[in-house]
């Protein structure tokens, strides 16, 4: 069957996976009478809860003859490691673009990859349907990024549809029939080139793995698309790492493909084909699994280094262990070593203590969603502040910079510029109308100042404001950037918290907490009015006597304490704070929980 093997890509809630799950109605693929959910490909629990893609994901579909393997990407840019893997398997791309916001910094960032791997882009705008559409802008804002980023003459000579992926339809011109899909099915075939790798069918069997997942049943299991030859279950191949050398030999004992949305057992994988093998216990992502003639690796897409750090610990405070059971710093290390083989985009390296672990990644996104898988298999944490990575470049000190991209309403333009040029030390490079009266703000700031920042971003612009990061590069050190100004209210005593105690301290500040919280000695209970951290007893009752008064039996009534998400939670602490993490409650605490030790050293810094 002749194949064509495309990668869609898109920016963050642009409809990529809505489109996707109309490819997969319209080619055919359910029954007339089967039940189908919603955003099929978002597979994985964070997935569906956030509306994000997280993990790259393969289907099929059958189009005239023709097998077309589509491959769902990740929408944003602290995933972009699954990314750049991806696209090695496709030769072709659809760019999906919102008709009203245009390229985005995740779109900026996949198409770069694409283009600087030859792809042939296919351009869908998306969304044309809403009352603030402009197709015809987001057309010519394509063409220029595409030659920002030099594409070539061919890339430059796209063709262009316009969509709404939740109606389902596409069609070349805008005022067109909007019926159905048929014309971007039939675009994809004559526009994507079939694979170059079925030309060599007739050599030996040749594949370079691209990702790593586990079966229940078969184990572990890697993804590739073969560039040589073809392979049946039962033969013996091997495994070379990228530098050529030989990991292990295995018998392949399962050869998978995808049909649908599920995955189906084959007689024979052939070159061209996006394929899954079973059978290997220690080859992982970017090695060559090639017959046995064969002592030549294949080039394996280099992955762009990780910008932060954050530090993995046990769980320390007085209540730990009281809700998971996976507590051990041995326990915790596995799991991440776990991890790091899965996803290339992490980095794990031991602490001189050997109790923590400093995990390195793409962004405070990325921490936040592996710490929530973790947090719901049973494992307790302690998570430290994100630190960013420096280099040393001609013996000067380098820190990574981000491209931010911000739509925000034109009556606060001017205290998100000021927020950004000003203490956080960022460059501005554009500002123009975005139309339906908000402004685009593209500034370059060095990502120690966006940790924390987004939070901060929401409250000065009333929820309205849009903000996007991509990574840019590295620029000499830009000297002390402050962190958060505001102190904190740290609990002196343990036990549950009192709302007598809680209503008397809200004139210090915003809670954390409601009444009848568990507390102890140095947790965080709440945010100080001023900048000083201030020592405060949440359990002070409230006095009795046998007189009763008019006015002095009142019901105390607590303003709703302030409720932090994973990421807000991790970008809020400061240096000597940390957040404790069970599968119940995300706490926020002081380093040191003795109060004479937080003396000590507060004196020493």
């Amino acid at each position: 069957m002749d194949i064509r093997n495309i990668a869609i890509i898109a920016h963050v809630d642009h409809g990529k996976t809505t489109l996707v799950d109309e490819l997969l109605k319209q080619s055919g693929i359910y029954r007339e009478n089967e039940a189908t959910q919603e955003r099929a490909m978002d597979s994985n629990d964070i997935e569906r809860e956030r509306g994000i893609t997280i993990l790259a994901k393969c289907t099929s579909v059958e189009w005239k003859g023709i097998r077309i393997n589509i491959v769902d990407t990740p929408g944003h840019a602290d995933f972009g490691g699954e990314v750049e893997r991806i696209l090695s398997m496709v030769d072709g791309v659809v760019l999906l673009v919102d008709a009203a916001e245009g390229p985005m910094p995740q779109t900026k960032f996949v198409t770069s990859k694409a283009l600087a791997l030859g792809l042939r882009p296919i351009v869908v705008v998306n969304k044309v349907d809403k009352p603030d559409g402009e197709p015809d802008r987001a057309v010519d804002d394509c063409f220029d990024l595409f030659a920002a980023l030099e594409a070539n003459d061919d890339q430059l000579d796209f063709p262009t549809m316009f969509a709404s992926g939740r109606a389902g339809w596409c069609d070349a011109e805008l005022d067109g029939p909007r019926e159905n899909l048929d014309a971007l099915f039939d675009l994809i075939i004559d526009h994507v080139p079939a694979p170059a790798q079925i030309a060599h069918k007739d050599e030996p069997f040749r594949m370079l793995a691209t990702t790593l997942s586990a079966d229940p049943f078969i184990g572990r299991i890697l993804t590739g698309r073969v560039e040589a030859g073809t392979l049946k279950a039962g033969e013996t191949v091997k495994a070379l790492s990228r530098d050529g050398d030989k990991i292990e030999q295995f018998r392949v004992s399962k050869v998978l493909a995808f049909r649908g949305l599920s995955q189906t057992a084959i007689d024979v994988a052939e070159a061209g084909d996006i394929v899954t093998l079973a059978g290997m216990t220690k080859a992982t992502v970017a090695d060559t699994i090639c017959d046995l003639s064969v002592d030549e690796a294949i080039p394996a897409q280099p992955i762009d280094p990780p910008t932060i750090t954050v530090t993995f610990g046990i769980n320390d405070s007085p209540l730990a262990g009281k809700d998971g059971k996976k507590v051990q710093s041995r326990v915790i290390r596995d799991r991440l070593m776990k991890e790091a083989e899965v996803n290339v985009a992490i980095k794990i390296a031991d602490t001189p203590g050997g109790d923590a672990f400093e995990v390195s990644g793409r962004g405070e996104l990325q921490m936040g969603v592996l710490i929530e898988n973790m947090r719901r298999e049973g494992f307790e944490l302690s998570i430290s502040r994100p630190q960013v990575i420096f280099t040393e470049v001609d013996g000067e000190r380098h820190e990574p910079v981000e491209e931010v991209t911000i739509d925000v309403d034109d009556e606060y333009t001017g205290v998100v510029v000021e927020k950004l040029t000003g203490p956080r030390k960022g460059e501005l490079t554009e500002m123009k109308p975005a139309g339906a009266g908000k402004t685009r703000i593209i500034a370059h700031v060095p990502s120690r100042g966006l940790i924390g920042y987004h939070g901060e971003f929401l409250t000065d612009t009333r929820g309205s404001g849009v903000l996007n990061r991509l990574f840019h590069g590295t620029t000499p050190y830009k000297g002390k950037i402050d962190g958060r100004r505001q102190g904190v209210l740290i609990s002196m005593e343990n036990g549950s918290s009192v709302a007598f105690a809680l209503w008397n301290l809200e004139d210090r500040g915003k809670m954390f907490i409601g009444a009848q919280e568990a507390i102890y000695t140095g947790m965080i209970i709440g945010e100080h009015s001023r900048e000083n951290d201030l020592e405060v007893n949440p359990l002070k009752g409230k006095k009795l006597t046998n007189v009763r008064a008019s006015g002095t039996d009142e019901a105390v009534r607590l303003t709703t304490p302030v409720t932090m998400s994973l990421e807000q939670a991790i970008a809020y602490i400061d240096d000597d704070e940390l957040v404790e993490v069970t599968p119940n409650a995300i706490r926020l605490r002081k380093r040191y929980l003795d109060p004479h030790e937080r003396k000590r050293q507060a004196r020493a810094s």
